[in-house]
């Protein structure tokens, strides 16, 4: 009988298992193999059982059993204020009760101040908030919420510590109301080998969390950090443990902050929360169109206003394109916050639809503010821009164009293009350049100052501007 083995070797980079030791792992990643220990009765990686038995600790767990789902309370009534208004949007209406929530974001631009300010409005409100720090003292902690507030109130409990059993301990002590973990790359457990931040400790660390939050119904905050690539580290392999993964985005040079989801099993993904950073932390941006548009110019050639619907309400931005002359035989195509393949249709479009000639043009195409919508409402603007710049046709600042274009050139009709109708006028948009197939219903609303114009082709669209 062959003997079993008694330990196997994990990436740290990507989680892969291996029964010895390799150089380079499957992933590409190097010298990143570690070992970790099985347990003789399971055949699994130590820690796994022990650290799912430490998790249960001081929660009561009965006999389980099936129960009816239409008998089963529904968790959309309990959910928690946190009196941040832009977060209550990207959660979904608030914290659910046993959710694990992930918030990611490159170092210094505000998550843990996000975070900070939600737990003392719980706490305000009479909820018990448990702060948990791997990487600052409590007296660090101390030194931000005195920036945010002077009144801290009583609720907010602070632990500096990394180890997650002595985290359990504590967790089972004071059965808080909501928990924080800041972050999840420092947190550890002695029944795995692994080094603190590998995807090993991270993912039994999680597991952990996810359990006692689950049966006890404790809301959970897990901070992250993302990588260079603005991709997340470690979190990556847990983002199927997690209910909602939030991203925290912005430039630390600038004051804007965006908060935006990536899964959220407890409601859309499409939602977007705005703040700008201030002395005294983050404050919600409730016009953010208006903040989007502030910056725009008039009578500048290769911009043009644009908008997308977002979850429940329309968002305008503004949409720049710069065609310069190509100084290498190749020319290239930059995209920032729109995807370069849509990019490249869409030149594809113009070439051969509109009769541009961009074959030996740089093309470099921005949405101002570091947005990143979804959908493709901003393909006709994304067009006109391009041309606009190409041909040193000015476009007038008081004009927006929506539309996705397809390959025949057609301008196909968006979704809620009336309500983004409405929005443009009460910003004072004067013209909206929209599909066809939208302006009845646009038209319906009898909005005033504002002329409709309803394009079928890409050709029609450059003429009317």
């Amino acid at each position: 009988m062959a003997k079993k083995p008694e330990s196997v070797y994990v990436c740290s980079e990507c989680g892969y298992e291996s029964p010895k030791w390799m150089g380079q792992c499957i992933c590409g990643a190097w010298n990143s193999f570690f070992e970790q220990k099985i347990t003789a009765d399971s055949g699994r990686p130590q820690g796994k059982i022990n650290s799912r038995s430490k998790a249960m600790a001081g929660v009561s767990a009965g006999k389980p059993s099936a129960e009816l789902l239409n008998s089963v309370t529904s968790g959309q009534t309990d959910r928690i204020d946190t009196k941040i208004g832009e977060l209550n949007r990207v959660l979904g209406g608030g914290v659910t009760k046993g959710s694990l929530t992930l918030i990611a974001g490159e170092p210094g631009i505000g998550k843990s101040t996000l975070i900070l300010q939600a737990a003392i409005n719980l706490a305000r409100d009479g909820l018990d908030v448990l702060y948990v720090s791997g990487e600052e003292s409590s007296e660090q902690i101390r030194m931000r919420a005195d920036r945010i507030t002077p009144d801290i109130p009583s609720g907010v409990l602070m632990l500096a510590e990394t180890d997650m059993s002595t985290i359990m301990d504590v967790v089972a002590e004071v059965k808080p109301g909501l928990l924080i973990i800041d972050s999840i790359q420092t947190m550890y457990t002695d029944e795995i080998t692994a080094a603190a931040g590998g995807v090993s400790q991270i993912r039994v660390s999680t597991d952990m969390l996810m359990h006692i939050g689950k049966k006890a119904g404790i809301p959970i905050f897990i901070v992250a950090h993302i990588t260079k690539a603005g991709e997340l580290a470690g979190p990556k392999a847990i983002e199927h443990l997690v209910d909602c993964v939030l991203s925290f985005s912005g430039e630390r040079s600038r004051d804007f902050r965006l908060l935006t989801a990536s899964k959220n099993r407890f409601g859309t993904t499409a939602e977007v929360g705005a703040f700008e950073m201030r002395e005294e932390g983050l404050v919600e941006i409730n016009d953010l169109s208006g903040s989007l548009l502030e910056g725009m110019e008039t009578d500048t050639e290769g911009s043009i206003a644009t908008a997308v619907y977002e979850g429940t309400r329309p968002l305008l931005m503004e949409i720049q394109a710069l065609t310069a002359a190509a100084g290498t035989g190749f020319a290239r195509r930059n995209a920032l916050g729109i995807s370069p393949a849509r990019l490249s249709m869409i030149i594809a479009v113009l070439e051969k639809k509109a009769g541009l000639d961009l074959t030996t043009s740089d093309v470099y195409v921005n949405i101002v503010g570091g947005i990143r919508p979804e959908g493709t409402s901003f393909d006709l603007a994304c067009a006109l821009a391009i041309y606009s710049s190409q041909t040193g046709v000015i476009i007038d600042s008081k004009t927006l164009a929506v539309g996705e274009i397809g390959l025949a050139g057609e301008v196909r009709s968006i979704r809620n293009a009336e309500r983004i109708a409405t929005e443009a006028s009460k910003l004072g948009f004067t013209k909206i350049i929209l599909p066809e197939k939208n302006t009845d219903k646009a038209k319906a609303l009898s909005i005033k100052n504002l002329k409709i114009i309803g394009v079928r082709t890409i050709a029609d669209a450059l003429s009317a501007i």
